[in-house]
Order: structure tokens, then C-alpha cells, then sequence
């Protein structure tokens, strides 16, 4: 595993790369996109396992505002999942070297991955999305409340905290007021889906909290690859921490041979 700091136009990043087996065959890296109250940190032993099960690299980086990255300057604006594809995602890129990758977004960090695939398209070699949302939803917002008075318990600020810091307020402001804001009212991502080109596979949990199994039929659809999406089973909206070994094996095997290659 190898630590690293990453300049950006707002401030640095904190990365990390864990590496396949030694003697693996060269494939190009895994870049993970974390979910909205998210981090490297919480991804847990996933990167680890899935570099050692697909012989690839796997790089995780904290958002700017989030984990070990320095603080987002201001409020989080609502461009935030195409800033990041043009901003953070091409500085990581390019500190790394990334001339090809595999993009794989958990939630709003696979809506992410998304617009950095459209962005980027000479670098995306496949895309997987993971219990990401394509448009607004009851569900989502209704979840988003639910999670919200949780956190506004008291006491309940310092599950954020310990993988924040003092951003952890910051952090789960910015998801609440954005996903609830006027702009995202009528929100869709079907500008970013229809500019992805590369095998594109949806994976999404059959009791996903957040979000109907209408939100992984949208990608897919909009997308290169499988027609349906992936679904899980008994799996909710954090398929990397309540069924890792699925997950993995639907990734190692979408990446094995992946449609259109």
C-alpha cells in the first residue's frame, strides 16, 4: 500500500494505491470514487481484495473535503459531479500517470465515474457503477432525510468525525442541502451516460435504501454493455461492506470480458 498527495486547482489530495500480486500480469489500474459521506478509509479491506482478485493496481483517493484531503474552500457547489471529472479526477490522472484505467464509483462517486469516463474518454477503459443514482428519487431523498436525523442526534456526528475531522459537519451538510436543493429537483445524468463509450457494467443491491432498481436500468441502458444491470440480492446500498465477495466476483468477471472488447 502507498500513500500520496495530490495537487489540485483547490487544494491536495490524499491517494492511495495498493498493488496486485507480485508477478501479476500488467492491466491497467482500478480507480475507486467514494460515495457522498465517503473516504478511503471506508472503503475497509475492499481495494486490497479486489487488487488481489483482478491483478490490478487500485487507487482510492479522498475527495477535496472529505477524509485526509485538505478542506473544500466554500459551499459545495451544485456542478460538483462534473467539477470532479474535469478538476480532481485530471489531477489525479495526471500526479499518477493514468494513461488507461477502469473507473468503479460507489454511489454519487459512480456518478462520478460516469462523467469522468465521458470526460475522459481516450483514459476509461470500463466502467462499473455501484449503487449509483441516474436521476432524482423519492427513495433517495426520503433516505437522505432519514440518514440526516441520525447524524443530528446527539452524539450521532461523531461516526463522521472519525474519518473527517472537524470537515465531518461540512460533509454531511453538503450531501443533505445539495440533494435537496432546486437544482437537483429534476436532476439527471443522462447528458454524462450518453457521452460514455467504454463497456459499462451497473451493479446495484436488490434492497438498495437509496435507490429503485430503476436507477441501474437507466444506466445500463444508456450506456455500452450488459442491457440489464448487475443485482444483488439481500444487498442494500453498501454492497463493498454487506456482500464484498459478490461484488468482486461481478467486477473480476465483467473485467474478464467485457462487452464490446
Amino acid at each position: 500500500m502507498q500513500e500520496s498527495r495530490i495537487a489540485s486547482p483547490r487544494g491536495e489530495l490524499h491517494a492511495v494505491c495498493w498493488s496486485p500480486e507480485i508477478g501479476a500480469a500488467p492491466r491497467s489500474p482500478i480507480v475507486l470514487m467514494h460515495d457522498s459521506l465517503g473516504c478511503v478509509a471506508l472503503w475497509r479491506d475492499f481495494p486490497e481484495r479486489l487488487a488481489r482478485t483482478t491483478g490490478r493496481a487500485v487507487i482510492a483517493y479522498d475527495r477535496l473535503g472529505y477524509g485526509r484531503s485538505d478542506p473544500f474552500p466554500g459551499r459545495q457547489p451544485t456542478s460538483f459531479i462534473a467539477d470532479e471529472a474535469e478538476r480532481d479526477f485530471a489531477a489525479v490522472r495526471a500526479r499518477l500517470g493514468l494513461e488507461r484505467c477502469v473507473l468503479l464509483g460507489h454511489s454519487v462517486g459512480g456518478c462520478m465515474a460516469v462523467a469522468s469516463a465521458g470526460y475522459h474518454p481516450e483514459a476509461c477503459e470500463a466502467l462499473v457503477t455501484v449503487a449509483a443514482q441516474a436521476f432524482t428519487e423519492a427513495r433517495t431523498l426520503a433516505g437522505i432525510r432519514d440518514a440526516e436525523r441520525a447524524f443530528d442526534a446527539p452524539g450521532g456526528l461523531s461516526r463522521l468525525e472519525k474519518y473527517h475531522g472537524d470537515k465531518a459537519a461540512w460533509v454531511l451538510r453538503s450531501w443533505v442541502e445539495t440533494w435537496h436543493s432546486e437544482a437537483f429537483r429534476d436532476w439527471r445524468l443522462d447528458d454524462a451516460l450518453a457521452a460514455v463509450h467504454c463497456p459499462t457494467l451497473a451493479i446495484h443491491g436488490e434492497r438498495d435504501e437509496y435507490g429503485s432498481r430503476a436507477q441501474p436500468e437507466r444506466i445500463a441502458a444508456l450506456t455500452p454493455g450488459p442491457a440489464a444491470p448487475h443485482l444483488l440480492p439481500d444487498c442494500g446500498h453498501v454492497p463493498h461492506r454487506e456482500c464484498p465477495e459478490r461484488l468482486i466476483a461481478a467486477v473480476e468477471g465483467f473485467l474478464a470480458e467485457p462487452p464490446g472488447r
